[in-house]
């Protein structure tokens, strides 16, 4: 990978030539590619949808973060780095749970649950978008098939995910009475975890990343992680707000 292959919608990119030269564009991609932009989480924090649709989010992002288990078990299964595989373990635990413990999983479930929404259904995920099943599936498959390092870069989203939980724990507060406090564990809880894996992943791309060409490699990881979150809401958007639901899809009640 060259520096001209990272993506010139970013504007003029400077020579990745450093640690800071890729922090900073690593920042550049979250601040204008991470999907709090997409006007489906506008309507979403500013009380635009109705419960079907907001019961059709939940539902189709319950597909993601199920996955996100599979996904850190594929991480560590690349690294003979004990080191490393026990620093992305706790990951595991924090979306499985252990026992005596719950974890986002099962918090998700009980926003679905306080949604209206048959638990059993969910899980089932029977009722999810085509595309949310592909872009999630690639996501799994992408940390099994690219360097252990852009394996890493992918999970960066993270460094942007405080900012869109505050957002949305204050805005479907404030505008849907059929969401209480409660049903918004799994976002609280995000605001503490998401730092400490950011933290980590962050300082293990900016020591491991030691020639342009794997800085470079960094940065797609990460736009490559940012367009599976939007792909996910432009398929909600169409569904559900544009109205084209997909056959065997997620139909709300009228």
């Amino acid at each position: 990978m060259t520096l001209d292959m990272v993506r010139s919608d970013l504007g003029p990119a400077g020579p990745l030539d450093s640690a800071d030269a890729m922090e900073a564009r690593l920042r550049e991609i979250g601040e204008k590619r991470y999907h709090n932009l997409h006007p489906f989480h506008h309507l979403l924090h500013g009380g635009q949808l109705t419960k079907g649709q907001v019961q059709a989010w939940a539902l189709n992002r319950f597909y993601y973060q199920s996955s996100i288990p599979l996904k850190d078990a594929v991480v560590i299964s690349r690294f003979r780095d004990r080191a490393t595989r026990i620093e992305w373990r706790h990951r595991l635990e924090d979306h499985d749970g252990a026992e005596g413990s719950e974890g986002g999983i099962e918090r998700w479930l009980q926003l679905t649950d306080g949604l209206g929404l048959d638990r059993a259904y969910v899980e089932s995920t029977a009722g999810v978008l085509p595309a949310t099943r592909f872009s999630v599936d690639a996501y799994v498959r992408f940390v099994g098939s690219q360097s252990p390092l852009e394996a890493i870069a992918s999970c960066m989203t993270e460094l942007f995910a405080p900012a869109i939980h505050e957002q949305r724990i204050a805005g479907m507060l404030a505008h849907y009475d059929f969401i209480n406090p409660g049903v918004m564990r799994y976002f609280q809880r995000r605001l503490t975890q998401a730092p400490r894996d950011a933290d980590f992943a962050l300082a293990y791309v900016r020591e491991h990343a030691r020639t342009p060409e794997q800085r470079a490699a960094v940065c797609e990881a990460l736009i490559f992680k940012t367009d599976v979150l939007w792909v996910q809401l432009d398929a909600l958007y169409h569904a559900y707000v544009t109205g084209h639901i997909p056959p065997g899809a997620f139909v709300p009640e009228a």
